[in-house]
């Protein structure tokens, strides 16, 4: 057939139909043509008998360049390519070299490396037994392009996966490639799994290994070591720029992502209502995964070491001193604290999702931790009991904007400002943000104020107190009749019979 190669077996089935048919119906019989058949038979023989050609048909087009000017360019540079040595050919002759030259440039480089190239790298296949290897990694997860209440959430993902069976473990992770992620996932894992791997391997995560110089890049954190000795793993990471060295880990986190996607696409939607619905679906992707490995686990799972006491701190420990301004400064981000803590000095816990603070050993203070790209972390109900007694510093004050639990009191005190005098607005904004605090009804005190805003009208807070303000339980009157003392003379006496 036309831009076809004819091969051994169609010549050898020619050949045979040969013996009975003529040159025609043996040439259909096995597919080629007459005027092929006819050089079949000239031939005498099948292709692989024949001396394979030894001369040209053509001259060598790139024959007055090749040893003067394309082979020095190689010795000097052998990672260049074709495109590049075209171009600068055609620079350096425009008139004689033409673009139709590169497939034939192309074949040439490729025959000069396989000669004279130099040594490539080679991969060696590793075999993993059962129990020896785990591995951490995070990917970044803005491809999902997943969002939580509205917004686009950037996150990562971090995960755990065994190297001889392929069990996983996952997390979304809220930042960046922390410690605290580290060591909450990895933690989290190993108690999921239940037991430890001899050995367990990252890439260059600064969260694992100081990279700041040549020097310091062979030495585990502190915090590592420990954590890593907790579980006796022996830590190691691959080269830097080696990636294929984890290829145990880094393959799966190819599989992951695409595993999300395809059930965020069967979902039919990528919007979730809060954090905790986005974490259930990646848990439950990943159980579904991990069924696939089921047998490969029940035997590495017998060969895992197993679990201590306890875990390990997952926090990083700091110490801050709350300022007169109720607020203290942890890592460049600026959290909120209740006034009664102004001037004390405390010392901090930093895990991954939250913060809390501790005088002389008692937690005093719960916060959530700064999202990326987050400054300050401002509860409304650690300043407000003050802000009631000068209501009036709210308008200019600093911190303002952080005080709106939610947008519709935002949108509340854009109403307020612009209609009425800043004391009066003030004082109104105040009130509001108390009637949500002590009514315990931040939303539906903020349903409320966009069905009034929506009528183009001001909130009131005494009508709106009215309406959410908590009720003074009113008990039921009981009336207690005390016996008269005597009585329990007789009772003692035995005067009172049954």
């Amino acid at each position: 057939m036309p831009s076809r190669r004819i091969n051994r077996t169609q010549v050898a089935k020619y050949m045979e139909h040969r013996k009975e048919l003529d040159q025609e119906a043996a040439a259909a019989k096995a597919g080629i043509s007459v005027r092929s058949a006819r050089r079949i038979e000239r031939a005498g023989g099948l292709p692989s008998t024949q001396e394979s050609r030894q001369w040209r048909t053509r001259a060598d087009p790139l024959a007055p360049w090749w040893e003067t000017e394309i082979v020095p360019l190689l010795a000097g540079s052998p990672t260049l390519n074709a495109v590049t040595i075209l171009e600068e050919l055609q620079r350096r002759y425009p008139s004689d070299i033409s673009a139709a030259l590169l497939r034939t440039l192309q074949r040439r480089l490729r025959q000069w490396r396989a000669e004279r190239g130099g040594e490539r790298e080679v991969y060696f296949a590793q075999e993993h037994p059962p129990g020896r290897l785990g591995l951490s990694d995070f990917t970044d997860g803005a491809e999902l392009e997943v969002v939580v209440d509205g917004q686009r959430l950037p996150h990562r993902l971090y995960q755990f996966a065994l190297a001889f069976s392929g069990w996983r473990h996952v997390e979304v992770v809220l930042g960046g490639e922390s410690f605290e992620a580290l060591a909450a996932g990895l933690q989290n894992a190993l108690w999921q799994l239940g037991g430890v791997p001899q050995e367990h391997r990252t890439d260059s995560l600064s969260a694992a290994f100081r990279n700041l110089n040549a020097e310091a890049a062979k030495d585990l954190t502190q915090r590592y070591d420990a954590l890593c000795a907790h579980y006796a793993m022996r830590a190691s990471r691959n080269n830097p720029g080696a990636s294929h060295e984890n290829g145990p880990i880094e393959a799966r986190q190819g599989t992951l992502k695409d595993r999300l996607d395809q059930a965020l696409l069967l979902r039919g939607s990528r919007s979730f209502v809060n954090l905790e619905q986005y974490r259930q679906f990646v848990g439950e992707a990943v159980v579904r995964l991990n069924g696939r490995v089921g047998k490969a686990f029940a035997v590495e799972r017998a060969a895992l070491r197993a679990l201590p006491l306890r875990r390990t701190a997952d926090y990083e420990e700091l110490q801050a001193r709350v300022s007169k301004f109720g607020t203290f400064s942890l890592r460049g981000v600026l959290y909120s604290a209740p006034s009664r803590l102004i001037g004390h000095r405390l010392t901090v816990r930093l895990y991954l999702d939250r913060v809390e603070a501790f005088v002389g050993g008692v937690k005093v203070l719960t916060l959530p931790r700064a999202r990326p790209g987050q400054r300050r972390v401002i509860d409304y109900r650690h300043l407000l009991p003050a802000l009631k007694r000068k209501p009036g510093a709210f308008a200019r004050w600093r911190l303002r904007d952080t005080m709106f639990p939610r947008s519709e009191y935002r949108r509340a005190w854009e109403r307020l400002a612009g209609e009425l005098p800043e004391r009066l607005a003030c004082r109104a904004m105040v009130g509001l943000l108390d009637l949500a605090m002590r009514g315990a009804c931040e939303a539906a005190l903020a349903q409320r104020l966009t069905q009034i805003l929506d009528a183009g009208l001001l909130p009131e807070v005494a009508l709106l107190e009215a309406e959410f303000a908590p009720r003074t339980p009113v008990g039921a009157a009981v009336c207690v009749q005390l016996p008269a003392l005597a009585s329990f003379d007789a009772l003692l006496s035995g005067e009172v019979r049954a």
